[in-house]
């Protein structure tokens, strides 16, 4: 049972889309069936190039979409979980950080589109920025909540053990704020790819969102559909291996 409850709501949102498309109770050019998605996914993925509106784009508009994701989220962690610590510990850096970290993040992705475009033009710097800018935020504030909680009777016990200030942070500060970091982490990979569409749809040619914008330019609801469902799954495949990838490094560093 606890093997089949994860894909319960998946079945019944499936069950629900097959009764309103296949029912007619909603028309094909809104609401295609999913046997016709079914369909379109399967040139899309797997037919020659050419040999279809769409077909064969898979893997280019995958990498091209990993890439600029990849890319975006390594650079928010990169600010943020280091930003995050430091302000979760340290008065001063929380003071510091604060007003500016929470007044950025009140402004809507969307409004910062115009300003990207302007200043890097359409492309992978444009959405890598969107993305990172995005995905900051959650990892920020996770790293903070996390090293803010962490009991400084660790921290003591770990300096009279004559640890140093490193290691100290990557044995008894990091260890212990991982909870909150782990989220933060799942939250601004999620948000990554959200930020990932809204980038690709400013009109670069490859993309998993560029494939769902042009299709709406053509009416092409079932390749919008179907690129929903492939950024979901794609979505939660990575967050599976970024979380296991985690366990993985948190049992190796037990070991050793």
């Amino acid at each position: 049972m606890a093997m089949l409850l994860p894909w319960l709501l998946p079945a019944c949102a499936l069950g629900i889309w097959a009764l309103l498309s296949l029912g007619g109770l909603a028309p094909s050019y809104l609401l295609p069936s999913p046997v016709e998605v079914l369909h379109t996914a399967r040139d899309y993925i797997f037919a020659p190039p050419g040999s279809a509106p769409y077909a064969g784009r898979f893997v280019n508009d995958l990498l091209a979409s990993l890439g600029r994701v990849g890319g975006g989220f390594a650079l928010a962690v990169a600010l943020g979980l280091p930003l995050g610590l430091l302000s979760g510990r340290l008065r001063f850096m929380r003071l510091f950080l604060d007003t500016f970290v929470n007044g950025v993040r009140a402004v809507p992705g969307i409004a910062w589109l115009p300003l990207a475009l302007v200043w890097f033009g359409i492309g992978f710097k444009t959405t890598v920025f969107l993305v990172s800018l995005a995905a900051f935020f959650p990892i920020y504030l996770g790293a903070a909540a996390g090293a803010m909680q962490v009991n400084p009777l660790y921290l003591r016990a770990g300096a009279m053990m004559g640890l140093g200030r490193g290691r100290l942070i990557f044995t008894v500060l990091v260890p212990a704020a991982m909870p909150h970091v782990v989220t933060g982490l799942r939250l601004g990979l999620g948000i990554s790819f959200a930020y990932l569409v809204l980038g690709e749809l400013t009109g670069v040619p490859d993309g998993l969102g560029a494939a769902i914008m042009d299709a709406r330019m053509l009416g092409r609801v079932d390749i919008i559909i179907m690129g929903i469902l492939l950024i979901a799954v794609i979505g939660r495949l990575c967050d599976l291996a970024m979380v296991g990838g985690l366990k993985m490094f948190k049992s190796v560093r037990r070991l050793g």
